[in-house]
């Protein structure tokens, strides 16, 4: 019996290997993971505000995330010339800026607004330079939003609202110099040293702390928490996850995490939001998710 073929100019559409399918899903789930990983150890360390201060628990967070990136990357500091150096130094002050801005400003705004706020730097790095119309139309969505968001009223805090752009600026500087360092250092290596050289400025911040007021077993056991699940648990994940998952996947499931902030913090932090303030988060969201899934590259 003669089998049927089908015709020559009919296409052939390979179906996924089992391998690469479970892989994907795999993936998927580590996505999930990781940005709730990430929302939920920034809920946990601001648990710690009252004893540890804000600062205090990016001090620790900064101890956290060194002794990963130390551990993974290896770098070889004494080999590192001058050209190299200056863009990790950056890097560092940057790194610990963005984080010490960020969780101040959750302190004092919440943590669906603050990050939000945050996201706005690497929106802004996504959509800079862009000529397309439909990236313009997503600064004026996202635009909106942040208007949305700060716009005036009684029981607005311009401070915090402040320190959560500072925290997106400094979000925006961080992947430039990533890239840089990146170009110039081999691995992870940069990323260590300046992990390392980050710790060493909050170092100071440690000592006093333990001087002044001896913190709680409770308060420390948050903030390690806080730098486990917002710093070793994503950056590892993310290694993971891009080996599996296309990258345009992966950014446009980056534009959730502002949703995913506001969730955490009304599950675990009881922070509750407005109508407004969840359409401006959607907002954007909306605007990341566009610019991406309309980019060519």
């Amino acid at each position: 019996m003669r089998v049927r073929t089908a015709p020559a100019s009919a296409p052939q559409v390979p179906l996924p290997r089992p391998e690469s399918a479970r892989a994907g899903l795999v993936g998927v789930a580590t996505m999930v993971g990781s940005g709730l990983a990430n929302q939920t150890g920034a809920a946990v360390g601001s648990l710690a505000f009252p004893v540890l201060g804000p600062i205090g628990v990016v001090a620790v967070r900064q101890y956290v995330a060194a002794a990963v990136l130390l551990a993974v990357g290896r770098p070889r500091l004494r080999s590192f010339t001058r050209h190299q150096w200056w863009p990790v130094v950056l890097l560092a002050v940057v790194f610990g800026t963005m984080n010490l801005s960020l969780y101040t400003a959750v302190d004092r705004v919440g943590l669906g607004l603050a990050v939000t706020l945050e996201f706005l730097g690497p929106l802004a790095i996504a959509l800079a330079g862009s000529r397309r119309r439909v990236d313009a139309l997503c600064a004026l969505l996202a635009t909106a939003g942040v208007v949305v968001l700060m716009r005036p009223r009684p029981s607005a805090d311009y401070l915090g609202m402040a320190l959560g752009l500072v925290a997106a600026a400094c979000w925006a500087s961080y992947i430039l110099l990533n890239r840089t360092v990146g170009r110039r250092i081999p691995g992870a290596q940069g990323a260590g040293a300046a992990a390392a050289l980050s710790a060493l400025l909050f170092l100071p911040v440690g000592v006093v702390l333990v001087v002044r007021q001896p913190p709680t077993l409770a308060a420390v056991g948050c903030a390690v928490a806080a730098g486990v699940l917002s710093s070793a648990v994503p950056y590892l994940a993310d290694l993971f996850t891009l080996r599996h998952v296309p990258a345009r996947v992966f950014g446009l499931f980056m534009s959730v995490n502002p949703v995913l902030a506001a969730l955490v913090g009304l599950v675990v932090l009881g922070q509750g939001l407005g109508g407004a303030e969840w359409a401006a988060i959607g907002a954007v969201v909306a605007a990341n998710a566009l610019s991406i899934a309309t980019s060519r590259a």
